[in-house]
C-alpha cells in the first residue's frame, strides 16, 4: 500500500495494512508509516497517562486546599478524583511497563498542577500530595486543612 493511503484515507490504510499483515504479505505493507504509528502509540500512552495523573493531583489539590470552593465542589472534585484513579489504573493495566515510569511523570507534572490550582486560589507553598497518596485508591485529603 502507498504512503499516499496514508495520507488521504488513514482508515482505509488501516484496514489495508491489518490485511496484508494478516496475509503475511509483507513486501506490500507501508513499512516507514507502520513504523511511526506504533511509535506514535506509545507515546499517546504516555502523553494520556501524564494527562490523567495531572488532572488528578491538581483535583487533591482544590480537595485538600481550597476551602472556600470546597463546600460548593467538593463532592464534584471527589467523584472526579476517584474517576482520575480508575483511569490511571485502567491504562496501568494496558500496559503495566508504565508504571515504572510513574515516579518521573509524577516529577514532571506536579509542578504544572502546582501551577495550574494557583491560577485559581492561594496555595500554601508547604502544599503537597505524595505519588503515594496520588494513586491509593483510599486516601482523600483530610477534612479541614
Amino acid at each position: 500500500m502507498s504512503s499516499t493511503a496514508y495520507e488521504t484515507d488513514y482508515n482505509q490504510w488501516l484496514k489495508e495494512t491489518v490485511k496484508q499483515l494478516q496475509e503475511r504479505n509483507f513486501e506490500q505493507v507501508d513499512w516507514d508509516n507502520l513504523i511511526e504509528e506504533i511509535e506514535s502509540m506509545g507515546k499517546s500512552d504516555r502523553r494520556a497517562l501524564m494527562s490523567l495523573l495531572t488532572r488528578l493531583i491538581e483535583h487533591l489539590l482544590k480537595l485538600a486546599y481550597w476551602q472556600e470552593e470546597k463546600k460548593r465542589s467538593g463532592n464534584h472534585w471527589a467523584a472526579a478524583i476517584v474517576n482520575f484513579r480508575a483511569q490511571i489504573q485502567h491504562r496501568l493495566e494496558d500496559s503495566p511497563s508504565l508504571r515504572s515510569e510513574l515516579a518521573a511523570m509524577y516529577d514532571k507534572v506536579y509542578p504544572v498542577a502546582i501551577k495550574s490550582v494557583s491560577q485559581l486560589f492561594s496555595l500554601n507553598s508547604d502544599a503537597h500530595i505524595s505519588l503515594e497518596q496520588t494513586l491509593d485508591d483510599n486516601w482523600f485529603p483530610p477534612a479541614e486543612k
